[in-house]
């Protein structure tokens, strides 16, 4: 009679970079959900199922997980959501609009909002970390050069003439962000559309 092998667990020992992402998916969900400060080490590491041992050969401290946090997860998804939908878009106000749009529809389909990951980590990190705060800033600059570059490649083919690229960039970077916020205030995604709206008279 032979022993029949168990289940496999899904994170092994010998598997340190799916150990690792599964403490980022668990620590990007409850940062978003409950906040950074809100959020043990404790809870983190009962969610992942990993021991403290485990946690803190890939994250030394909270402060190295969240960071971790932001700049590979934030970060990719403002590439994702806005970056790169974009730079593909044939027009500036074309991909500024696809984002809003689908986004707005997105969350009409999942009922409800937990407002945007970038946001809801500035708000609370800004003013308590001044690493935080420089690669939060990171992705807000990054996101706004990207729309500002898109209008820029418009004017070179004789569109959007008379806009500041700049200007422009953070207009829409600010009535995101603000929109945002509101929908996640008012579990709507009605300011979302309204602020879209606004944004094609300017």
């Amino acid at each position: 009679m032979t022993n029949r092998p168990g289940p496999r667990p899904r994170y092994r020992i010998n598997d340190p970079e799916g150990m690792r992402r599964k403490v980022l998916d668990v620590a990007e969900a409850a940062f978003q959900a409950r906040g950074y400060h809100a959020s043990s080490l404790g809870d983190l590491m009962t969610a992942a199922g990993v021991s403290g041992g485990a946690l803190h050969h890939h994250f030394p401290t909270k402060k190295a997980l969240a960071m971790a946090v932001i700049e590979e997860r934030v970060a990719a998804a403002v590439e994702a959501t806005w970056i790169a939908p974009v730079k593909t878009a044939a027009s500036a106000r074309e991909g500024v609009q696809a984002v809003f749009e689908a986004v707005a529809a997105e969350l009409d389909q999942q009922g409800f909002v937990r407002g945007c990951p970038l946001n809801n980590l500035a708000h609370e990190l800004s003013l308590a970390d001044p690493d935080f705060r420089a690669a939060l800033a990171g992705i807000f600059a990054a996101w706004r050069q990207a729309i500002a570059d898109k209008i820029k490649a418009d004017q070179q083919q004789g569109r959007e003439q008379g806009i500041d690229p700049q200007h422009f960039a953070a207009l829409a970077v600010a009535s995101y962000s603000g929109a945002m916020s509101m929908a996640k205030t008012a579990q709507d995604a009605g300011p979302l559309r309204d602020c879209l709206a606004a944004l094609g008279q300017a």
